[in-house]
């Protein structure tokens, strides 16, 4: 076999050394709060995921099971809590906008997930920064964050480029388009340079810097084009469509190419690795280590914030 299969475990490991090895150096104890206010079984596992991860590094992780209905002003007392430094949602809970809402609910100090208004309009707009010295870095999605942390790790970057521009020149297709997930993933490759084709049932828009890559942030740009046309022509096909019935074909793939797979389900055929040089079946444990250092970056700037104050 020429593909390489790529565990998430192998590119979250130096992460979670790294957050392992600062917590206990410096004697700090972030807190994390989770919230559930679903039945849903990919929710629960994925909070004692976190739970479990959270124990292994020395991370303070608190569960709170609300109704749907006290969930807002269980946030809002979260968000007023000095003791907790970052606050996570499991969705869905409502669904549709109600959800988008309860992600604005959620201050962007605390917000480990990166989904409030303030977040999702920086990842779309290509803006890094929360403020305008550029000390504090912007919180980005976790699982999009994975995807981008995965590209790195197995050489898709190209680091002889400028910083912001490292996917010049690839052509990636991102089979998602949800707000939580495929759409900023797809922004933010496309702000680093990339040619992005978004595909869901409504059909394919194509995300990009324009020609050279000569815009600020990503445009977006509907299309008449297929997935079936599209795909070959992809160097990078990430996969995140939730549901054990949806397979890409194979035969759609071309030679070399990098298949990645967010989905809980395996997106992918099983042959997948006759065409693909790097095959990445799960980015979950990516994606916790992801949260674990966005809840270390707002534990940080929680901490400046009040020594500010009080210089004040």
């Amino acid at each position: 076999m020429s593909c390489k299969t790529i565990l998430a475990s192998k590119v979250s490991a130096s992460f979670r050394t790294q957050i392992k090895e600062d917590i206990k150096e410096r004697n700090i104890r972030p807190k994390l709060v989770g919230f559930l206010a679903n039945e849903d079984p990919a929710a629960i596992k994925y909070a004692e995921w976190t739970a479990k991860t959270c124990a292994e590094t020395g991370v303070e992780f608190e569960l709170r099971k609300a109704t749907k209905l006290e969930l807002e002003g269980k946030i809002t007392e979260a968000n007023e809590d000095k003791s907790v430094n970052g606050i996570m949602v499991y969705y869905p809970v409502f669904g549709g906008k109600q959800d988008l809402y309860l992600q604005s609910c959620v201050s962007e100090l605390k917000d480990v997930e990166g989904l409030c208004h303030k977040f999702v309009h920086n990842v779309y707009h290509n803006i890094r920064f929360m403020d305008s010295t550029e000390t504090m870095k912007c919180i980005i999605p976790c699982t999009p964050l994975a995807c981008v942390k995965i590209l790195e790790y197995i050489g898709v970057y190209n680091h002889v480029i400028p910083y912001g521009n490292r996917l010049y020149g690839r052509t990636i297709a991102v089979v998602n388009r949800s707000e939580i997930v495929g759409r900023p993933l797809a922004a933010m490759l496309a702000n680093d340079g990339a040619k992005v084709y978004s595909i869901d049932v409504t059909g394919v828009q194509i995300f990009t810097r324009g020609s050279g890559i000569k815009l600020a942030a990503h445009q977006v740009e509907d299309t008449e084009l297929t997935a079936e046309q599209v795909i070959p022509q992809c160097d990078v096909v990430i996969t995140g469509v939730p549901t054990p019935n949806y397979k890409l074909s194979t035969s759609l793939l071309k030679d070399g190419v990098i298949a990645i797979n967010f989905s809980s389900f395996k997106n992918f055929e099983d042959d997948v690795k006759t065409r693909a040089s790097i095959y990445v079946p799960s980015v979950g444990k990516v994606t916790v280590a992801m949260l674990e250092r966005n809840l270390l970056r707002l534990h940080d700037y929680q901490n400046d914030l009040t020594e500010k104050k009080e210089n004040c």
